[in-house]
């Protein structure tokens, strides 16, 4: 076989590759669309899913923070304060969701603060550029949804983890959709 027709055959494998790998982006994109679609119109099942994902992956990671622990250094009482605090927590989530699902809108609205400082700051470093106006624009939207959390907190979290969840999962659906649909399209 001459190299010109081995290069060949491993363009044609690549490309049934790359289809295939469109075909599953594809197939993940739209039933994130689906879930993403759900959680928006159920916000509240949406919030309660996220706690208990939160709690489980918490509760898990405690496990293995704790069985890492054991192996390594099971007589220092500081190597335990991490997996004692990740089970702790997790099993407050799981046995209390709904105060968990009102942590978790406070950790969004603080991340949204951070967010919407850290525009503005970079938006004043950059004033003189062109653009600059829309680091603000993005301050001031993280900024508004960070106070929707807090006007009604811990109320609020109960729809709002709901929306924001589902929000993202539509966008990454989305961008999933867009890339596998563009991959089959140059896979062809």
């Amino acid at each position: 076989m001459t190299q010109a027709e081995n290069t060949q055959i491993k363009q044609v494998e690549n490309t049934e590759d790359v289809r295939k790998l469109g075909t599953y982006t594809l197939v993940t994109g739209i039933l994130l669309l689906l879930l993403g679609t759900a959680g928006v119109a159920l916000p509240g099942l949406m919030s309660l899913a996220t706690s208990v994902f939160i709690g489980w992956m918490l509760l898990i990671g405690g496990l293995f923070w704790g069985y890492h622990t054991f192996r390594s250094n099971p007589r220092s009482f500081i190597d335990w304060l991490k997996p004692l605090l990740l089970l702790v927590a997790g099993v407050l989530m799981l046995l209390n969701p709904v105060t968990g699902i009102a942590a978790v809108g406070l950790m969004i609205s603080f991340y949204l603060f951070l967010d919407a400082f850290g525009s503005f700051a970079l938006a004043k470093e950059l004033k003189p550029q062109k653009g600059w106006g829309w680091m603000v624009f993005n301050g001031i939207m993280s900024l508004l949804l960070a106070m929707l959390f807090l006007i009604g907190w811990p109320v609020t979290s109960l729809v709002l983890v709901g929306i924001y969840v589902g929000i993202s999962l539509i966008f990454d659906g989305w961008a999933l959709v867009m890339l596998g649909w563009a991959l089959r399209k140059g896979a062809q």
